[in-house]
């Protein structure tokens, strides 16, 4: 989504005013408006159903409920949340002047709280403004959602809904705005290159997944009790509907039917069969069987890898990203996470934290016009070095707000479901039902 030098995020952010998202030599374009439509669709679609059977399916079946519940939860929250004040938050421009680093450097105003200014005509570029703060709204509800990964089977409902909204509004919010508010923006005016999303959604949801299961501990019984996914099939399913979201998700972040997009799509097919085959063939060799859980976290590892890269590499960039991250997270999601001992039950960090800053940093290299790419990199050293600042100043920010919520949170109402409501199972002890009932 982040390219003022190309034609998506960037260029439309120039349109905005402070009070009035509105451009008026802009015309409504009817293919850009059908494409924004369709991709804030599929993006929609990668979390309910795709992220919510995606983890149903790799938790035990007495948490299979809890684990969709969030992710439906998330998704109403998230989406009220945003049209109340997270859209002003993270692209109202109020105070915002390139190179000045002041306090709308790091989150935007609320003079768009409630929507304010937006009309049926209200343009941003050539399609309705209302696609764009749907299409944004979007990327905000599967953030917190991706989260649930990694503190599966043991918080608390009420405190998981508390934890989210915070976090959304201290850290998912103004990350989106230091790195896709536009001139002014912190990360922004530091160059970092993000098209869609590999620093803001996908580190920012890793590093935040990595602290709350640390800050909760383990689940009972781990790492020595069988945990095994109750249904692979529901999780297969879900991962070829986040494949398929995907694509409006990197596509999408073009803002526009281009060229852009055609090639932002072509890039995430490559990266994502790429790393579903490096993770397949690293297990075979590692474990000696290929498995389905393990092609599913391959293909996912690759497409947050070239998240960041989607609108600026091209297609051997992609290949590379894609097998670079498929490898890697795989190590880091079974042997790191064993050597280490913490519970990201469904490896939340180890294939979003992971692999965005896989992304993240590879993105910086594969950019460079000299390596196929199509950004405005000259010098691979210095943008691998600015990539790096934005990867650290997320996982720092991130990991210390992130952790401090968490454990305000534990001190007011508590984080963590009882010994007993955990051995039942969260389905039975937090709504009183069952996912299966044979």
């Amino acid at each position: 989504m982040t390219l003022r030098r190309f034609a998506g995020l960037g260029a439309l952010l120039s349109l905005l005013s402070p009070g009035l998202a509105m451009a008026q030599e802009a015309t409504l374009d009817s293919g850009d408006t059908a494409w924004m439509l369709t991709a804030t669709a599929l993006v929609l679609f990668m979390t309910i159903p795709g992220l919510a059977l995606f983890y149903g399916g790799m938790v035990r079946s007495k948490n299979i409920l809890s684990v969709m519940m969030q992710c439906f939860a998330i998704t109403g929250l998230m989406s009220i949340l945003w049209m109340v004040y997270g859209y002003s938050l993270a692209f109202d421009t109020t105070g915002m002047e390139a190179g000045v680093t002041n306090f709308n450097s790091f989150v935007g105003g609320l003079d768009r709280a409630f929507l304010s200014g937006l009309t049926p005509d209200s343009l941003v570029g050539a399609f309705p403004e209302s696609v764009f703060i749907t299409f944004q709204m979007t990327f905000a509800i599967i953030t917190p959602a991706l989260i649930v990964g990694a503190f599966a089977e043991r918080m608390k409902f009420s405190a998981m809904l508390v934890f989210m909204g915070v976090w959304f509004t201290l850290v998912y919010a103004p990350i989106a705005h230091m790195v896709w508010g536009g001139d002014g923006g912190l990360m922004w005016d530091w160059g970092v290159l993000d098209f869609a999303g590999g620093t803001v959604v996908h580190i920012n949801a890793g590093i935040a997944g990595l602290v709350a299961c640390l800050v909760l501990g383990k689940r009972k019984g781990f790492p020595t009790t069988p945990m095994a996914p109750h249904n692979l099939g529901l999780t297969l399913v879900g991962a070829a509907m986040l494949w398929i979201g995907w694509f409006g998700f990197n596509a999408g972040s073009a803002v526009a039917a281009n060229g852009t997009a055609g090639m932002a799509m072509l890039v995430t097919q490559i990266a994502t069969a790429a790393a579903a085959l490096g993770w397949m063939f690293a297990e075979w060799i590692g474990h000696g069987k290929p498995s389905a859980l393990g092609i599913a976290s391959g293909v996912v590892a690759g497409l947050v890898a070239i998240t960041p890269a989607a609108g600026t590499v091209g297609p051997m960039g992609a290949l590379i990203i894609g097998l670079v991250s498929g490898v890697v997270c795989f190590f880091c999601a079974t042997s790191l996470k064993r050597k280490l001992g913490y519970d990201d039950s469904l490896d939340a960090f180890g294939v979003h934290g992971v692999g965005g800053i896989v992304g993240a940093l590879l993105t910086g290299i594969f950019a460079a016009p000299m390596l196929g790419g199509f950004g405005e990199v000259e010098n691979i050293g210095l943008q691998l070095w600015i990539q790096f600042k934005g990867v650290l100043f997320t996982v720092v920010y991130t990991g210390i707000v992130t952790y401090l919520i968490l454990k305000a949170i534990d001190l007011v109402m508590g984080l963590r479901v009882n010994e007993e409501q955990e051995t039942i199972g969260l389905d039975l002890s937090l709504h009183n039902e069952r996912g299966y009932n044979l």
